[in-house]
Formats: structure tokens, C-alpha cells, sequence
């Protein structure tokens, strides 16, 4: 049978925390595949709040949703053209520490120029809102990509604030094939208390 992805253990775990009607963000939309399952789960009552600063992202997010979600649903997803350090200027006030999930795919968008990447620099700020946007019992997922130039000292400087968070706050929760490439994505999960 095999494992799960680290893809679908990251999405395994939003799963059993996420309800109908809750809010969520993707901080990375990417391709839209997060973005796609979350607005599956918060569904046409939910809203999905997405992030990212390449144009093409956003389009590939909107043709994914538009092809496999009914009107009402796909209506839920919000996408801003920014950093993800600035979602806590885009989220609502009044569903701050209401958030019932943040995920993050960092790295590059495939397909795409790959010198536009995550950096450390604009990543840890938006773990920071994250956390701050998060209800208890909310989750943070974190795919780390470190492949790629610039990759290895994001995915370092992410453990070493993951290490720092406080246990009586935070649980954080590392998830990787130890058997692969040494530069096979592996995922951080956090759960606010």
C-alpha cells in the first residue's frame, strides 16, 4: 500500500481539522491544487484566501477552480496578486485568530522561471501572520522544496523558527522519507493549542 505523500499527509491532516463554512488561506497558490481541495472543504460558506506573486499562478489557480468546482464553491476562493507576508492585510480583521488552516508550498512554481522562488525573507513573516491568523486547533502546513538554488537555506531557516516555537503553544510535527533524495520535499506541520 505505501505511504502517503507528503502532499496528501499535509492535506490528511487539514482534513481533520477543517470544517464546512470555516476560513482558510494558501499562502503559495502555485498550480491551485491546495487551493482547490480547500475550497472543497470550507465549501460555497467558506472562504479560501490565496496568495502569490506571479500572475501565471493565479491564472493556473482560477482555470483549476473554474473546471472542477461547481459556481457557488469556486465563488468562496479570494486571490491576491502579493507576498504571502502581506495576508494579514488582506484577510479580514474580524477572522483574525479565526483561521482554521494556512498552507504553504514552498520553492517555485513549475513551469515557470524558476529563479522566481520563496525566500526566507518574505517566508518567515508570512509564518508569523500565519500563526497570529490561526484559531486554536488550526494547523499550518509547510511542503519544503530544497532542490533548488536558495531552497536548502529557506527549508533551514524554516526548521530553525519551527524549533523555536513554544510547546505550550504550538505542537509542530516533521513528516519525510528518509530513504529518498536528500533533497526531497518533506513537510512541517503546526497545530496552535
Amino acid at each position: 500500500m505505501g505511504f502517503v505523500s507528503v502532499l496528501g499527509f499535509a492535506h490528511q491532516l487539514i482534513s481533520q481539522r477543517v470544517q464546512a463554512g470555516e476560513t482558510v488561506v494558501d499562502a503559495t497558490l502555485g498550480n491551485g491544487v491546495d487551493a482547490l481541495f480547500l475550497a472543497k472543504l470550507v465549501g460555497s460558506r467558506g472562504s479560501v484566501y490565496g496568495f502569490d506573486i506571479q500572475q501565471q499562478a493565479l491564472d493556473q489557480t482560477k482555470m483549476r477552480l473554474e473546471k472542477e468546482l461547481p459556481d457557488d464553491v469556486s465563488s468562496c476562493v479570494s486571490m491576491s496578486l502579493c507576498s504571502h507576508a502581506l495576508m494579514e492585510t488582506v484577510v479580514p480583521q474580524d477572522r483574525h485568530g479565526k483561521v482554521a488552516a494556512v498552507t504553504f508550498n514552498l520553492g517555485y512554481l513549475p513551469g515557470a522561471d524558476p529563479s522566481t522562488i520563496t525566500k526566507q525573507e518574505s517566508t518567515i513573516p508570512a509564518l508569523e501572520a500565519a500563526l497570529r491568523l490561526l484559531r486554536k486547533g488550526g494547523i499550518v502546513t509547510i511542503v519544503l522544496y530544497s532542490g533548488h538554488d536558495g531552497g536548502s537555506e529557506e527549508a533551514a531557516a524554516v526548521e530553525s523558527w519551527a524549533q523555536q516555537l513554544s510547546l505550550a503553544a504550538f505542537q509542530v510535527l516533521s513528516y519525510q522519507f528518509k530513504n529518498t533524495s536528500t533533497h526531497a520535499p518533506y513537510l512541517l506541520a503546526l497545530e496552535k493549542r
